[in-house]
């Protein structure tokens, strides 16, 4: 009978429809996506490539496989993720240690974030976050009740993420290490770990957190041209300024796509970490809400779809994948409009890179498939 049944719930997930307040969304970020990088990058790709198409070629067969990878994990039951979680955990700590292997790492502007396989390059840290959300999931599902005891619930919840962070902070990639804290924290607030050993895990990441901003030269300037970028509008508060500028110049309508004027050389990577100035330019203030609202769209499906779900481990996937969407796209606009340091991170769906839209379209598809097992 249990059988019969499980066989008609998986019947029914697959013969539910897709989504639409996630899947419209999605759609149409993308969309913009693939514009937006042809007009943030054409300049660059003629310049470096002999070809404007150069990242728009790629960057649409990036959107193929994502909406592909998308519709396979719609349909592939999320309940597999709960034995996969501890493989993919170890894989993406096998792929992060392969870094540091010259024949593999990848190094551009002093830091080594990309992994080569054969004729392909991702980024390891993307892969990484996404591991670490499945393992948290399962595992504060697993642990449950024994979530308040030190030993059980907070220790160990701590100590895998943490040996991800130094290894992520070794390339170096702190911003990926600061994204990969909050959420590893957020996850265990909302599983029911206790406060005051969350709180005391704060109290002791702070004064490290302090000690490694300093440590690094490039860190602190970074740091001095967030507090006065007009200051240092040569180096250390180059990137801020000129993205202010971009957005500046947008006002309410934008210049037009096509008609930005930073990207030209200016905005360094306008593709990728700064396509959201580049929006703001060209798009204006209008884009720019339209851009929020669909954002916040997706945020708020996905947080009523973790509410919704019965299933614990469900949950936990579904706030975590969520999360973790969340984080990387204000972390990104923060960046852009001056309100964070500068940090390598790019704007979900937007931005050009394989890697980022792969995994965040795989989210997508897997906060759907918890949709659509909550209804079966």
């Amino acid at each position: 009978m249990m059988v019969t049944n499980m066989a008609s719930n998986q019947h029914q997930t697959q013969r539910a429809p897709y989504d639409i307040q996630l899947l419209f969304p999605v759609l149409f970020l993308v969309g913009i996506g693939v514009v937006m990088v042809y007009s943030a990058s054409s300049a660059l790709a003629l310049k470096k490539f002999g070809s404007d198409y150069f990242f728009l070629k790629k960057q649409a067969v990036f959107t193929l496989l994502g909406i592909i990878i998308l519709v396979i994990c719609r349909h592939f039951p999320y309940t597999f993720y709960r034995p996969l979680s501890y493989p993919v955990l170890l894989l993406s700590l096998v792929f992060l240690i392969a870094l540091f292997i010259p024949q593999f790492g990848v190094s551009a502007g002093g830091a080594t974030r990309w992994l080569r396989v054969g004729r392909f390059t991702f980024q390891p840290s993307e892969l990484a976050r996404f591991a670490l959300v499945i393992y948290l999931a399962y595992s504060l599902e697993k642990k449950g009740d024994r979530l308040k005891d030190f030993s059980i619930g907070f220790l160990p919840h701590v100590f895998i993420p943490a040996i991800f962070a130094g290894l992520i902070f070794k390339q170096p990639d702190f911003g990926s290490v600061v994204i990969l804290g909050v959420l590893t924290w957020l996850m265990l607030f909302i599983g029911g770990v206790r406060i005051r050993h969350l709180f005391a895990m704060i109290l002791a990441l702070v004064p490290i957190g302090i000690y490694l901003l300093m440590s690094a030269e490039y860190r602190w300037k970074r740091l001095l041209g967030f507090v006065d970028p007009w200051q240092y509008p040569a180096d250390e508060g180059y990137q801020i300024v000129h993205s202010l500028m971009a957005f500046g110049t947008g006002g309410i309508w934008g210049a037009g796509i096509g008609k930005g004027y930073q990207k030209l050389f200016y905005l360094p990577e306008p593709h990728t970490d700064f396509i959201f100035s580049v929006i703001g330019e060209e798009l204006g203030l209008i884009g720019i809400l339209v851009i929020i609202g669909l954002y916040a769209w997706i945020l708020i499906r996905g947080i009523q779809i973790a509410k919704t779900t019965e299933d614990p481990f469900g949950s936990f996937l579904a706030v975590g994948l969520t999360v973790a969407m969340g984080l990387q796209i204000v972390v990104n606009m923060g960046v852009a409009l001056g309100l964070l340091p500068t940090k390598g991170l790019t704007l979900p769906f937007l931005s050009y890179g394989g890697t980022s839209l792969l995994l965040n379209m795989a989210s997508i598809g897997i906060l759907m498939n918890i949709g659509a097992m909550k209804n079966a």
